[in-house]
């Protein structure tokens, strides 16, 4: 081998290692609280204005303010490792934001869906189960406590 197929080699090989590392970097965008309505089409989570991950106005103890998680959508909850789903106007359901194909956070909500951006599951936010897989269980469903208008976990 000659040192030039060695060099080509060589570059060949850290090219492939940075291909690697950027491909994981983009597969860690679980940074924050995302708030998706039913409606968004392009399935990207919608910023939120909370960069800490918590609602500092839904009181103590409180998660989310009802008013914070659209009909037909959802809002996912990083630190908690939940989603927490509004199916229909005032019925709230919430989740495990882990996908059950392979443990991948959810990354968004939208169309009646919680997607998992890793290999393309779905999961109904009505009950959690399985839309579209590789996932073959619903997501497990969690508990909690809506009063008023604040929404904690049970």
């Amino acid at each position: 081998m000659s040192e030039m197929d060695t060099t080509r080699r060589a570059v060949m090989l850290g090219a492939g290692g940075a291909g690697l590392a950027v491909a994981l970097t983009a597969c860690g965008g679980y940074g924050t609280s995302a708030t998706t309505s039913g409606g968004d089409s392009a399935g990207e989570p919608a910023a939120s204005s909370d960069p800490g991950g918590k609602d500092a106005g839904s009181g103590a103890g409180g998660l989310a303010k009802t008013s914070d998680i659209p009909t037909g959508g959802g809002k996912i909850f990083k630190d908690e490792k939940i989603v927490i789903t509004q199916p229909s106007d005032g019925q709230f359901k919430a989740f495990s934001a882990l996908c059950t194909h392979q443990g991948c956070p959810v990354g968004s909500v939208s169309g009646g869906t919680i997607n998992c951006p890793c290999h393309g599951s779905k999961f109904k936010i009505s009950d959690g189960s399985v839309v579209d897989g590789p996932a073959s269980r619903p997501l497990e469903e969690k508990q909690i406590k809506v009063d008023g208008d604040s929404i904690s976990l049970a």
